[in-house]
């Protein structure tokens, strides 16, 4: 990597918590921005989840500061706003509302900080939808996500928080666009990026495939695939494993690997729309066929042959994925057992950004803070004495990590 990240000498000032707004913070962290998270004094609730959500803060949180504060004081205010002078980013994903309350709103910042770009990642757009409480999973059910996972009649969120994730990097793109239209005039703006719309962008696709066809597309399930060998197979010992073969070429080599001389031959599967207008047939002939192999042969031969296949994979074991492994894909990092920064602590491994920057992965700098590592520090640097850090700590101001 170069000596010096993209975004380094950004500072940005978080004021998010959950998946959304971390996911923003720390794609710019890992580009090299100064990232400062403001908590609570009892720390940001996402520290303190539980079954899914244990997960977030330690994967959404990296590379950043902490500074504890209660903003609800006038003291804990001016912090911020002390902060917000020499900052070049405010992210925000609390309710509409919040921000304008506590005197964090757009309108105030940038009188305060005329070159601040302000983003905002909410549950909608501004319409008639905005003062709904939006989450990923009621997005999910009303944008025609979960239609689309789930079979007929039983609509299933996606395995995980695709538009808090997703919208946190179109909230991540927007800051990026806002930095070089900022370097061209001198000032700064506002980003938007919410979850019903990016759900809405994820569904598109099925959108314009009824606006073509007239024909509405059924669940992914139930869908008429593009291709006609594209599907999960169950095989030896009750293995599965996802087979494909989605061109003419592949199907010849399918035939060829196999000895499926009858297939090729067939005159009804001359070629893939053919294949796809059979597929009621040929997938179950196939699924005979198939049966009796062991999962690691077949993942041997379509390898040897360049055919698509995929393990039927769990999260946790990617941990040891070879591929991840020998890219640098995953990187060693330490992280709390609870997630506050007290008690166990735990060695592991976290996910790399999917992406290069002259061949290289933007690496982990920071494991993600404990609550308030960075509070003394930060508030030395606008200008606060020991003795008034210790004054607003006494008062419970500010929470430091000497306080653990």
């Amino acid at each position: 990597m170069a000596e010096q990240l993209p975004l380094e000498g950004i500072r940005v000032i978080e004021f998010t918590h959950m998946v959304m707004g971390p996911t923003c913070g720390m794609i710019l962290a890992d580009l090299g921005a100064e990232v400062i998270k403001v908590e609570p004094i009892t720390g940001d609730n996402t520290r303190k989840l539980l079954g899914s959500g244990a997960g977030f803060f330690p994967m959404f949180n990296r590379n950043k500061k902490s500074i504890s504060v209660d903003v609800k004081d006038p003291r804990g205010r001016e912090i911020i706003l002390k902060l917000v002078a020499g900052a070049d980013v405010f992210s925000e994903n609390f309710k509409s509302g919040t921000m304008d309350k506590l005197g964090f709103g757009s309108e105030a910042l940038s009188k305060l900080n005329p070159k601040l770009i302000y983003v905002s990642h909410k549950g909608f757009l501004p319409g008639p939808y905005d003062h709904r409480t939006a989450l990923d999973e009621v997005v999910q059910m009303m944008g025609g996500l979960a239609y689309m996972t789930g079979p007929e009649g039983r609509p299933l969120r996606a395995g995980t928080s695709v538009n808090d994730i997703m919208g946190g990097m179109f909230g991540a793109i927007g800051v990026l666009a806002q930095l070089q239209q900022r370097a061209r005039t001198g000032k700064g703006g506002e980003v938007a990026s919410a979850l019903f719309e990016n759900n809405v962008f994820l569904v598109a696709q099925h959108m314009m495939q009824y606006a073509v066809t007239g024909v509405a597309a059924n669940p992914m399930p139930d869908r008429i695939s593009a291709w006609a060998v594209y599907d999960v197979f169950k095989v030896k010992d009750g293995e599965q494993i996802f087979l494909s073969a989605v061109s003419d070429t592949q199907w010849e080599i399918l035939c060829k690997e196999f000895g499926f001389d009858d297939l090729k031959a067939d005159p009804r599967l001359v070629t893939n729309n053919d294949r796809v207008k059979l597929r009621d047939w040929l997938i179950p002939e196939l699924r005979e066929r198939f049966k009796d192999f062991s999962a690691a042969e077949l993942s041997s031969r379509f390898e040897k042959t360049g055919l698509p296949y995929a393990p039927i994979t769990k999260p946790q074991d990617l941990f040891d994925d070879p591929h991840l492994l020998a890219t640098g894909g995953l990187t060693p990092v330490t992280i709390a057992a609870d997630n506050t920064g007290a008690g166990k602590e735990i060695e592991t491994r976290v996910a790399l950004l999917p992406l290069t920057l002259d061949g290289e992965r933007l690496q982990l700098r920071n494991a993600p803070p404990k609550l308030g590592a960075d509070t003394i520090d930060l508030l030395k640097e606008i200008g606060y004495s020991q003795t008034e850090i210790n004054q607003l700590r006494d008062d419970n101001i500010i929470r430091t990590q000497l306080q653990h």
